[in-house]
């Protein structure tokens, strides 16, 4: 069966299982509001309980989140989430944590420079990169957009 790569897009196309829009959007918004909910309760019972200022007790709460995401990824549950949520994990701590600590913890076997060292960031590492880069590039222009209005005035 000799298809080209247009009869073959229209074929697996008309194959693929429909993916039901509407329920995937309410899933991924009620996951992502409940870690959301959960990182306020958080912030609300370190301020309240610990007495911490509100910028410790939101230091306190991330990194009560990655411990949490980086456990549930560990045992196994995170992916199971996600799987049923779609992008409502992807709330950007969540989401971050477990894009560093899947490849860590799937590349143990290899060793801990080769493996662990060498894998942790084959997710994370391009959106530390360009999210750099973007910094960066964003600076210069906020740098020259600056000189250029005290140059003007």
């Amino acid at each position: 069966m000799n298809m080209d790569k247009k009869q073959y897009k229209k074929y697996a196309a008309a194959h693929a299982p429909k993916s039901p829009l509407g329920l995937d959007c309410l899933r991924a918004f009620v996951v992502g509001g409940t870690i959301c909910a959960i990182g306020q309760g958080l912030t609300d019972a370190y301020s309240k309980l610990f007495g911490l200022v509100r910028d410790d007790a939101g230091t306190a709460t991330s990194v009560t989140l990655i411990f949490i995401a980086v456990l549930l990824t560990a045992i196994g549950v995170f992916d199971r989430i996600a799987r049923f949520a779609g992008a409502g994990t992807l709330v950007p701590i969540t989401g971050f944590a477990n894009a560093v600590a899947s490849p860590a913890i799937d590349s143990r076997a290899e060793g801990l420079v080769l493996g662990v060292g060498a894998k942790i960031f084959t997710v994370a590492g391009p959106v530390l990169l360009y999210g750099t880069v973007a910094g960066a590039l964003y600076g210069v222009i906020y740098y020259v957009w600056g000189i250029c209005a005290g140059l003007i005035q």
